[in-house]
């Protein structure tokens, strides 16, 4: 990891809606957003915002994904692949 020396940052730690999936997300805050008069409550409320977003988007596909058989996936996989190769093929 990582570290900067001689730069002070803002962060926002926001705790997570679903807590089985991360405990918290951390946003570090653009020095452009305390220059341009937007209020901490607004900048807490967006990172809110993006990360319930992150939540609600990410875990209907993990969820359908978690339900497909592996194999099933690979032959899916392999068959698209064979696929695409055989009509470059016959191009």
């Amino acid at each position: 990891m990582g570290m900067v020396k001689g730069v002070a940052r803002q962060i926002i730690l926001v705790r997570s809606p679903d807590r089985r999936l991360f405990e918290q997300a951390i946003f570090i805050v653009r020095e452009q957003a305390s220059l341009s008069g937007i209020g901490p409550e607004q900048i807490l409320e967006e990172a809110q915002r993006a990360a319930n977003g992150y939540i609600r988007r990410t875990k209907g596909v993990g969820r359908l994904l978690h339900r497909v058989p592996a194999p099933l996936l690979l032959a899916i996989g392999a068959g698209s692949t064979g696929l695409a190769w055989l009509i470059t093929w016959l191009l």
